[in-house]
C-alpha cells in the first residue's frame, strides 16, 4: 500500500510538472519559482542608465538601422518573434526574454546584443509585457538627465499588463549638436520605435523631470502634447495628482511651461490620431517619498488603455 501510495504521489507530481501553461521556471500560479532565475527589472534598467554621462557615448543611426529596429519591435508585437530575431540580427540587436522578481511577469528586452555596445552607440531599449496583447506605451527620452525617470518608467509598466517601454539609450546631451536628445529628433531609434506604436494605434505616456524652481508653484505638468486625443486620460491624472494636494498644471487649460508642444513624438501620436501624454514631474514627485504616489496616479490614468 505505501508502494501504491508513493507511485499514485509521482504520478500526480508528474502530471503537475507538465501541466500545460507552467514553464520549468514557474511556480502553478504563474509566479517565478524560487531560485528560477528571475530578475529585478528595475535593477537591470538602473544598471545600465548608471553608465549613461553627458560625456557618454552617441552614434547616430541611419535611416534604415532605425527602420529595422523599429519593424523588429513591430513583429515582435505581431508575436512574429522568430522573424522579428532575423530582423533585429542585422543590427546587431536581439530579443532577451526575462521574468520580473516583482510581478512574476515575463518581458521581451529589445536590445544590443552586446552590452558594451548598448553604452557606445546608446540607442536603447525595449521592454515588451510578453503576459497581454500590447495595449499602451510608456516612454523614457531623458533617464539619468531627468532624474529617476527610468525608475517611474518601470514601475508604470510594472502597474498595468499590455505596456511597452520605450528607454533612450544615451544621456540627452550626448553625441553632438544635440543628436542624443531624442524627445525633440525624428531621427533616432527611440523615435522609429515610437513612431511605430503609434502605428499601431498605442496610445503613449512620456515621462519628464524638471528642477522644483524650473516651474514654480506646480509639482507637475500634464500636457497632451500637440494634440488634444489624450484629453480624457490626462484630466485623469491630474484629478489623481491634485487629490493628493499636489498643485498640477492643465496644459489644454491653461498656458503652462514645460508642456511639450514641440515634442516629435507628440507630434506623430497627433498625426496618427492617437492619445498621448506628456508629463512633467518635480523632483519632490520623482525622489524615494514621493515616487509612490506619482505611480498610482499615472497607473490609475491609464487604465482604460490597459
Amino acid at each position: 500500500a505505501v508502494v501504491t501510495l508513493v507511485a499514485a504521489v509521482a504520478v500526480v507530481a508528474l502530471f503537475a510538472a507538465l501541466r500545460p501553461g507552467t514553464q520549468p521556471d514557474q511556480a502553478a500560479d504563474g509566479r517565478p519559482a524560487p531560485g528560477s532565475g528571475s530578475i529585478d527589472l528595475e535593477r537591470r534598467v538602473t544598471d545600465f542608465t548608471a553608465g549613461l554621462g553627458k560625456d557618454g557615448g552617441y552614434q547616430p543611426p541611419t535611416r534604415e538601422e532605425r527602420r529595422t529596429v523599429a519593424k523588429g519591435v513591430a513583429l515582435l508585437l505581431e508575436g512574429r518573434r522568430e522573424e522579428a530575431e532575423r530582423r533585429l540580427a542585422d543590427v546587431e540587436y536581439g530579443i532577451r526574454t526575462v521574468r520580473d522578481r516583482a510581478t512574476g511577469r515575463r518581458f521581451a528586452e529589445v536590445a544590443d546584443l552586446a552590452e558594451a555596445a548598448r553604452v557606445r552607440r546608446g540607442w536603447g531599449s525595449v521592454y515588451v509585457d510578453l503576459s497581454s496583447p500590447a495595449r499602451w506605451s510608456v516612454q523614457v527620452p531623458h533617464p539619468v538627465a531627468d532624474r529617476d525617470t527610468e525608475r517611474l518608467g518601470v514601475r508604470v509598466l510594472r502597474g498595468r499588463p499590455g505596456g511597452v517601454l520605450v528607454l533612450a539609450g544615451a544621456h540627452r546631451r550626448a553625441g553632438q549638436g544635440g543628436a542624443a536628445d531624442v524627445a525633440h529628433r525624428r531621427d533616432t531609434v527611440f523615435h522609429a520605435v515610437c513612431a511605430e506604436l503609434a502605428a499601431h494605434g498605442l496610445p503613449g505616456i512620456q515621462l519628464h523631470g524638471f528642477a522644483n524652481d524650473s516651474a514654480p508653484g506646480y509639482d507637475a505638468v500634464v500636457s497632451t502634447g500637440s494634440g488634444r486625443h489624450g484629453l480624457r486620460p490626462a484630466r485623469a491624472l491630474a484629478r489623481a495628482l491634485g487629490a493628493g494636494g499636489r498643485d498640477v498644471c492643465r496644459a489644454w487649460a491653461r498656458s503652462c511651461p514645460l508642456a511639450g508642444r514641440g515634442n516629435e513624438q507628440s507630434r506623430t501620436a497627433a498625426a496618427r490620431r492617437v492619445p498621448f501624454l506628456h508629463v512633467e514631474l518635480s523632483r519632490d514627485l520623482r525622489n524615494d517619498a514621493g515616487m509612490e504616489e506619482a505611480v498610482a496616479a499615472l497607473t490609475a490614468a491609464i487604465t482604460a488603455w490597459a
